[in-house]
């Protein structure tokens, strides 16, 4: 059986490929995908795997978006942490799902059902079900400690993300900046894109933030933030132009 795996993280892909010649050695894995855009030109390049691991959220966006682009005749297996209640519902299309971290037994059984299922998989349906999935949460609030007590911080209140010195801080709209436990690649991930956009290496900055802006040297950009006037809040040239179309959603 020739197998496709779509996920991108690795150590999610690790593990389902060793469970995979664990207990299915005759699998053959095509190859490994992280991307909905190379997913699509791999599929429209090579003919159709008898399989496919799919993981739902990757990093340019959902893999419903795959299967919208490209026509596929062979059953999906989907991998994934959303919400348990919203994936139920692959089960009535005929496709299983396995929670992540994938478990033996769990893989199993996935495997029986994909040897059995029919060649033609429901596509409209899975398509459609795209439109009735969770919408991704979002952090809502951060834990800080001020001296010897704790608080947190409400997402409506953060103007910026920052670091500083192999530190990162949270400036708020008090204008006080406080010491948090996450690196800023992660951030990107867990607050809404809609609200905060990472304009440098070091800055992760909210809509409210973006109130005074002046021209800078070599076509980019400088934030003035109150309460960080003692350092240059610039946006990368290379941000710049996705920066201005963030602005003007």
């Amino acid at each position: 059986m020739r197998i496709l795996i779509i996920e991108d993280e690795v150590r999610a892909a690790n593990h389902l490929e060793r469970l995979l010649k664990k207990i299915a050695p005759e699998m053959e894995v095509l190859a490994r995908l992280e991307s909905v855009r190379e997913s699509v030109e791999f599929l429209n390049r090579v003919r159709d795997p008898d399989l496919i691991f799919s993981d739902i959220q990757l990093a340019d966006g959902l893999s419903f978006e795959i299967y919208a682009k490209v026509k596929v005749s062979c059953p999906i297996i989907f991998t994934t942490a959303w919400d348990q209640y919203a994936i139920q519902a692959f089960n009535t299309n005929g496709i299983d799902y396995l929670l992540k971290p994938v478990e033996e037994d769990r893989l199993m059984k996935a495997i029986e059902k994909a040897r059995q299922f029919s060649p033609m998989p429901m596509l409209e349906k899975i398509l459609a079900m795209a439109g009735s999935l969770p919408a991704k949460s979002y952090k809502s609030r951060f834990l800080i400690k001020v001296g010897e007590k704790i608080k947190t911080i409400p997402i409506e209140e953060i103007v910026a993300f920052y670091s500083l010195e192999k530190a990162t801080y949270l400036h708020t709209t008090g204008k006080r900046s406080y010491c948090i436990d996450f690196a800023l690649d992660h951030l990107e991930t867990i607050v809404n894109p809609d609200l905060f956009f990472r304009i440098s290496r070091k800055y992760l900055v909210s809509l409210g933030a973006c109130t005074n802006i002046t021209a800078w040297s070599n076509s980019r950009l400088k934030l003035n933030i109150e309460g960080i006037e003692d350092q240059e809040i610039i946006v990368a040239r290379e941000r710049v132009q996705e920066f201005r179309e963030w602005l003007d959603r």
